[in-house]
């Protein structure tokens, strides 16, 4: 039996729900890892694999202590849902807001799956994950607005960068680390944290 990835609802048109009635259709099923796409169609994931987790949490603690340091913004875990430009609602699973901006939403938005791109996005990507699906999520967070987003490839071993400017950049893990760049001033990531 091969385990479950992800399942896409397809609804049709007349049956598109508007940010309310997926907001509540999330919070009746709040046991699921839910998120639409682009097209409306209601893509439920399957819990993220131990060591995925693990991996997850990792990256959190290290981007949360920079921030934490820097009080240049907020960051959030892939419990945290964005709707984007495109219509599409995503939860990465990390991602990162300048303060100036987060604190300039209503409170009524913070309360909900807020329309704004982070400045920051990471997917981490486990053996049983497709890369093209993440790398073409990857392109949508970048069209969408997202200034900075890393691939963190756990299978193969390397970071795909994605840069506002439409440029991607394959960093082995073997290269020892990766910059915030602009985006995450003096922010490093040592990449021996996956291995």
């Amino acid at each position: 039996m091969v385990a479950l990835d992800e399942y896409v609802l397809r609804l049709p048109d007349e049956i598109r729900w508007d940010d309310a009635a997926f907001l509540a259709f999330c919070r009746m099923n709040d046991e699921l890892n839910i998120e639409r796409d682009a097209d409306g169609n209601i893509i439920i994931m399957s819990p993220t694999n131990t060591l995925s987790g693990f991996y997850e949490n990792k990256l959190l603690f290290i981007l949360e202590l920079w921030n934490h340091s820097s009080k240049l913004g907020y960051t959030f875990s892939s419990s945290a849902g964005f709707t984007f430009a495109d219509g599409s609602m995503r939860a990465p699973d990390a991602s990162f807001i300048l303060k100036a901006r987060f604190d300039a939403l209503p409170e009524s938005e913070k309360n909900q799956f807020a329309h704004i791109a982070p400045d920051f996005v990471a997917e981490l990507r486990s053996k049983t994950d497709s890369l093209p699906k993440l790398q073409l999520k990857m392109n949508a967070y970048i069209q969408n607005g997202v200034r900075l987003g890393w691939l963190i490839d756990l299978a193969g071993q390397e970071v795909w960068i994605y840069r506002q400017n439409g440029t991607v950049e394959l960093v082995p893990f073997s290269a020892g680390k990766v910059s915030g760049e602009e985006v995450l001033p003096g922010f490093e990531l040592e990449l021996s944290v996956f291995e």
